[in-house]
């Protein structure tokens, strides 16, 4: 049965706590009076009820008219505030609404539903069974201190801390809680990303490594930036080999990319497309990646390909094909390119993810911000030389020596009560009209 009522249906916002065990009814004369009621020492004797937003009514008992009469107040001005939450909808417990949530959540990409299963099974261990009224600020620290005193990353725990936002965002959103208990204050450190990165005579001793097949992904994520699903569903027809251009459609298995900017065509030299070009008969004709015997190349031949290529390289323990992809990021900040111009070409939804990930890899010009400061002391150095030209065309004095014997004066800029002061003997600074 529907839930919600039309608005002629809806019932008036009332709210009133009755006496259970007293009931009015008329004597033999006509006059109204009170009897006990056939439930009274039964059940407790006061009941306070209300209908909320839905239309729906709800009530709840109590032994005293006192308490009875506080909880109507404070389900009324919570209707009031518009944060109200059902009594029914206050017991759904973390478990439950995690449930819920993950069915509205399929829409998603299948990676992407499969990373919130892995979130919410960790999410689950600590608050399954807890009402989601009953999570409190201090239950998330204590639960983002737990994660971090077992060993997890802290880009890990900051994840799981935004997925446990994200479900409390939505329950309030749904009017089943008033107020996420996630906020800046319980989230914990995101922890600075720093990832390998390969030099270019690693990169080609890898390139060299790998079996021939596999060499088009090799370029492909060191010097277009593709990720491993993009490379290994790269078809011929998606490469430009004259206009020298690189445009993903699909990732493996023919599902879609991560988003609409992956599909961002990437420029590429002419050398590295007649490398490319030169491994197409190596495969059926259609994709670029191939492996030993001439089928298209997945994921795992690669990965297989570079793990076997580690040791050779003398790359470190766990280096993987995703570590190509920041050697192209640090080869574009290197060259001098922007952060947009970087962000474009590794496809990224926004610039704050580019800095947040490659931000170290900008280089420190400590000689361009000395050269932005001595600018401000040149320009005070100018004004001055423009007003005293004696000083900047006459050489200075010699200093004099204490063996010398001469009193020798040195020029000094006057002070306010000098240059306003009329002088018997003329100075140089009676010539400047000061």
């Amino acid at each position: 049965m529907n839930r919600y009522m039309s608005p002629k249906q809806r019932r008036n916002q009332r709210g009133s706590v009755e006496d259970r065990w007293r009931k009015r009814v008329k004597d033999d004369d006509g006059n109204t009076v009170e009897v006990p009621s056939a439930v009274a020492g039964k059940v407790k004797r006061w009941r306070a009820r209300y209908v909320d937003n839905t239309g729906r009514e709800v009530q709840r008992s109590f032994d005293r008219k006192v308490d009875a009469q506080q909880w109507l107040d404070g389900q009324i001005a919570s209707l009031l505030r518009g944060d109200h939450v059902s009594p029914l909808d206050a017991k759904l417990t973390v478990g439950q609404w995690c449930d819920k949530w993950l069915a509205g959540y399929g829409t998603r990409r299948a990676s992407t539903v499969r990373m919130a299963e892995v979130h919410l099974k960790i999410i689950r261990a600590e608050f399954d069974a807890v009402p989601l009224s009953a999570v409190k600020p201090s239950d998330v620290r204590a639960w983002c201190a737990k994660l971090k005193a077992e060993g997890r990353a802290d880009s890990y725990v900051y994840a799981l801390h935004a997925r446990l936002s994200q479900l409390f965002s939505d329950a309030v959103h749904d009017e089943l809680v008033a107020r996420n208990p996630c906020s800046r204050r319980t989230s914990p450190g995101m922890g600075k990303q720093r990832p390998y990165v390969a030099t270019t005579v690693q990169v080609w001793a890898l390139y060299d490594a790998v079996p021939a097949g596999v060499k088009p992904a090799i370029l492909l994520g060191a010097h277009a930036g593709l990720r491993l699903a993009e490379a290994a569903a790269l078809r011929v027809t998606d490469v430009d080999f004259e206009a020298g251009v690189v445009a993903p459609s699909v990732q493996w298995g023919d599902k879609p990319l991560k988003s609409e900017l992956s599909r961002r065509a990437i420029p590429i030299p002419l050398d590295m497309t007649r490398l490319l070009a030169s491994a197409v008969p190596l495969g059926d004709g259609s994709h670029l990646v191939s492996d030993q015997w001439g089928n298209p190349g997945g994921p795992w031949t690669i990965q297989r390909a570079v793990r076997a290529a580690i040791p050779v390289v003398g790359l470190p323990e766990g280096f993987g094909f995703h570590d190509l992809r920041h050697y192209f990021a640090s080869l574009l900040i290197a060259s001098g390119l922007d952060v947009k111009v970087v962000q474009a070409r590794l496809r990224h939804a926004s610039a704050k993810t580019t800095l947040d990930t490659y931000g170290h890899l900008w280089p420190d010009r400590d000689d361009t911000s000395r050269a932005a400061v001595a600018a401000v002391y040149k320009e005070r150095e100018e004004p001055w030389a423009s007003t005293n030209p004696a000083s900047a065309s006459t050489p200075s004095s010699p200093t004099p020596t204490a063996s010398s014997g001469s009193a020798a004066t040195t020029s000094k800029r006057p002070t306010s009560r000098e240059r306003s002061s009329p002088s018997p003997t003329t100075s140089s600074w009676d010539s400047l009209g000061l």
